[in-house]
This record gives structure tokens, sequence and C-alpha cells, in this order.
């Protein structure tokens, strides 16, 4: 297992978070050095994506589907949202600030994040919101493609694959196999 260029320096901070001090060195940062380190890291961490997918973004977006992948994924991205959005705050009646953290959480998204702390700079409420769903998404985010792709293998062996009927025999991998090494 490995940390990561991330994971050490995490890891460390919590540690000497919790011990508070060793000897006359206190392992205090100030609230507002915190929100200028925070503020720097996100301001980074939009610099680098945007560096690294603005150089073939307009060849993307003119050349073949690009359009299309666009609509896609303003699609995918905007009726969950809107969804879950409309229905927090009707049924659950969550506050703006709380909402905003709950999406930016359910999305992983910083740059969201960051924007909900801007509209009320005193109120922890949009980080806390964050905070409490970020962790469930990430556990999702990282399990729910390996139950997806046992289910689908599963069921593909039992001849429910995407395409077929029920009925219908399973195909010849041997013949596939056996072409695809000629």
């Amino acid at each position: 297992m490995k940390l990561g260029l991330a994971g050490g320096p995490l890891i460390m901070a919590l540690i000497l978070g919790r011990i508070g001090s060793i000897g006359k060195l206190y392992w205090f940062m100030p609230p507002s050095a915190n929100l200028a380190l925070r503020e720097l890291g996100i301001v980074l961490f939009l610099a680098v994506v945007g560096l690294k997918s603005g150089g073939d973004f307009v060849a993307t977006l003119t050349q073949g589907d690009g359009l299309s992948w666009i609509a896609y994924g303003i699609f995918i991205t905007a009726i969950p949202l809107l969804t879950v959005g409309i229905l927090a705050r009707m049924l659950a009646k969550m506050n703006y600030l709380t909402l905003c953290g709950m999406l930016a959480g359910s999305m992983t998204d910083p740059p969201a994040l960051a924007f909900a702390n801007n509209l009320h700079a005193t109120s922890g409420a949009a980080a806390l919101s964050y905070a409490t769903v970020y962790p469930l998404v990430m556990f999702l985010r990282i399990i729910t493609p390996q139950l997806l792709a046992v289910l689908f293998w599963g069921l593909s062996l039992a001849g429910f694959a995407p395409g077929r009927g029920a009925g219908d025999s399973p195909p010849d991998t041997r013949w596939r196999l056996r072409n695809m090494t000629e």
C-alpha cells in the first residue's frame, strides 16, 4: 500500500494536529492563514486542470462528436443535481448554503465548494455539509464500478447479456479467441 504524494503530508498533519505542540512549537494555524492556503490550493488546482485540458479543447469540440459529448455531459450532470437540489429544498427544507455544500460534495467538486464558502464567509455550513457527503461519495465511486462489473459478468455468464434474449444461447467465445490468436 502506498500513500502517494499527498498521503504522507496528510497523515503527518493529522498526527501533528492531534498532538498540538512539541516543546515550544505549536501546530496551530490561524483561521486567516488556513483560508489563504485553501484558496491558494483551489486556484492552483483549477489552473493545472485548465492548462492540461485547454490545449486540445477546441479541436476536440469541433472534430467528430465533440458537441454531442458536451451535451451528454451537461445532461448527465445537470439532471441529478437539479433533482436532488429541488427535492432537498422542498422536502428536507435545507438552506441554500447547506444545499450548495451537499451538492458540491456529491460531485466531489472543490470549485463548487469554494463558491459555496464565498457566499457567506463566516458560516461553515457549506464546508460541513461537503465534508459530510464527500466520504460516502468517494467510497461509492470506488465500489460501484466493481459491483457493476461483477453484476454484468454474472449476468453474461447466466445468458442475460445486453442485446440478447434470455433464451438465446451464449456466443461461442472459443471461435473468437481462436481467430484472434491466428
